[in-house]
């Protein structure tokens, strides 16, 4: 069962916490998040899953940063969210889908007591431009049946920044690290420019 906008409301500070939080983002069944003002861009032309992977932060100026189609880009929303007996899930807003802007690409779906930003996997069927403050995605609330056990993960809990995959933990083996990989040039998949 989703939560509606009312309930959403009628738990803040209890099962939700929502900071920032403004009355004017709320919806009949779902809170609009916003997008920060940073985000980060892989530096590698073969991300490698075992193994961190080089990144490089940009920010969005005033007027707006154009993404390039075929490149991944990670942000993070303005809000950290903290949500207890409750799912908390993502989803991009129409608004924006309709732009051909994914938010998240695979990692919508968010964990009973998971505490920070939400971290999102941005990726455009062709050049958009986007600006800082936006509202970029929603988060809605599922009850959920059962004993909960709350996400204790220490990758990705109580978060401050923007989070590229930390997925190289979970191999448990100590991979070489020092070999480098080969390097993306930045400026390239722009031929205006753009930043």
């Amino acid at each position: 069962m989703i939560l509606s906008g009312e309930e959403i409301r009628s738990r803040m500070g209890d099962d939700i916490h929502i900071d920032p939080f403004d009355e004017r983002l709320l919806n009949p069944n779902s809170y609009n998040l916003t997008l920060h003002n940073e985000l980060l861009c892989y530096e590698e032309v073969v991300l490698d899953m075992r193994r961190p992977n080089r990144v490089r932060r940009r920010t969005i100026p005033p007027e707006g940063l154009v993404l390039n189609s075929n490149q991944l880009y990670l942000a993070r929303t303005i809000e950290r969210t903290e949500t207890h007996n409750l799912v908390p899930m993502i989803e991009g807003r129409s608004s924006i889908g309709r732009l051909g802007l994914f938010v998240h690409v695979t990692a919508g779906f968010g964990d009973v007591g998971f505490c920070g930003y939400w971290t999102l996997e941005m990726f455009a069927v062709q050049p958009v431009r986007i600006y800082a403050g936006v509202p970029i995605c929603q988060i809605f609330y599922h009850e959920i049946l059962g004993d909960v056990r709350e996400y204790v993960s220490d990758k990705y809990q109580h978060n401050t920044d923007i989070q590229p995959s930390m997925l190289f933990k979970e191999f448990g083996d100590q991979a070489d690290f020092d070999e480098m990989q080969l390097r993306l040039e930045f400026g390239a998949e722009d031929p205006r420019k753009e930043h």
